[in-house]
């Protein structure tokens, strides 16, 4: 939706001109404590004077928003299964405390207005927060059931276990059901996309919407990677891990 184009920073720039050069500086101002939107006709000098907040400091923090990112295709496949839980948590974590309360935010400051963004605009106040409470409740299941398995499956092999545990979970729980309740919840964003007609705009869309919808689209793109992180590296690691804490009992039965 947007194209990162390089920007010369000036204090003396609007907020307005600012995000619509790159809408990730609506992130950067909302660290800040600024809503863009509330201060869309300002400069940043002018604000940076309202709030209190050195305007060196505010520019550097633009300015590292436009820095390089990390390649997301880490090379977690190399990485013992742990640690690519730790990864996929600390995920979580940015989703729940930094990105989702940003999202509700821009959500929640959406104007009223009417024309063709009018019944959208309240059909996202209303189901938003419906998708962020079962999104942070997926995450709490996932970490409480998936992640604590697997990581009891990992003490089987360095006979750090209490077998009666181990076994209970076993009966209760396997990675193959697992991975089957994943697919069920793999596409978690269908709804917003239904509701923002594939997050489709046009030239005339203001400028909250253009951010709304880029926002989204991020998101999104980050949950995609999420899942297939967990598909392609945790789900297979995790398997040939059940595997072998499997064969551990079995021995350790065979020979008591």
């Amino acid at each position: 939706m947007y194209s990162k184009r390089r920007s010369t920073l000036d204090l003396q720039k609007k907020i307005s001109e600012l995000v619509e050069e790159n809408y990730v500086y609506a992130s950067v101002l909302h660290h800040f404590g600024i809503q863009f939107y509330d201060y869309s006709e300002k400069t940043l000098h002018q604000v940076c004077k309202d709030k209190g907040i050195s305007g060196n400091a505010l520019i550097n923090g633009l300015e590292s928003a436009t820095s390089p990112e990390e390649p997301e295709d880490v090379a977690l496949v190399e990485y013992p299964v742990e640690l690519v839980i730790e990864y996929l948590k600390h995920a979580h974590y940015l989703f729940v405390k930094t990105k989702l309360p940003y999202m509700a935010s821009l959500v929640t400051g959406l104007p009223t207005i009417s024309g063709r963004f009018e019944d959208i605009i309240k059909d996202l106040k209303f189901v938003f927060p419906l998708f962020v409470e079962d999104f942070i409740h997926h995450i709490h299941e996932e970490e409480d059931n998936l992640f604590n398995y697997v990581m009891l499956l990992k003490k089987v092999t360095f006979n750090n276990y209490n077998p009666s545990q181990v076994y209970y979970e076993m009966e209760k729980y396997s990675i193959q059901q697992h991975a089957i309740n994943h697919d069920i919840h793999d596409d978690e964003m269908k709804g917003i996309r239904n509701i923002t007609n594939d997050y489709s705009l046009d030239t005339n869309a203001p400028l909250h919407i253009q951010v709304v919808y880029a926002e989204l689209q991020a998101f999104e793109k980050s949950l995609t990677t999420h899942a297939r992180i967990e598909d392609e590296i945790l789900f297979p690691k995790a398997l040939v891990l059940e595997r072998e804490a499997k064969n551990i009992l079995q021995q350790r039965m065979r020979f008591n």
